[in-house]
């Protein structure tokens, strides 16, 4: 997902704004354009999510490593389960 201006006070704009005043005065007007330039496209080439969508994927990993808990013990149960229903009978072989 991509930061639009609304989305964030840390959104491009806004960085490349900060970034802007961290700039020696003495750039030329030039240089300092095509740096910024060239900052705002990185940024906007790369792809940012929000707190709240990393939260929801943490929430929902939780839960599938809870579940994959229970399925193992309910799998090592029925294993259990089966190993004293029906002991190894040797094989003809």
């Amino acid at each position: 997902m991509r930061l639009s201006d609304s989305d964030s006070p840390n959104s491009v704009e806004n960085i490349v704004a900060a970034v802007g005043t961290l700039l020696p005065a003495e750039l030329s007007e030039n240089f300092r354009k095509n740096f910024l330039n060239s900052v705002k496209a990185a940024l906007e080439n790369m792809d940012f999510v929000t707190r709240s969508e990393i939260e929801v994927q943490e929430t929902v990993l939780r839960r599938a490593q809870v579940k994959i808990k229970e399925l193992e013990a309910r799998i090592a149960q029925l294993e259990s389960e089966s190993e004293t229903r029906s002991p190894a009978t040797p094989s003809d072989g």
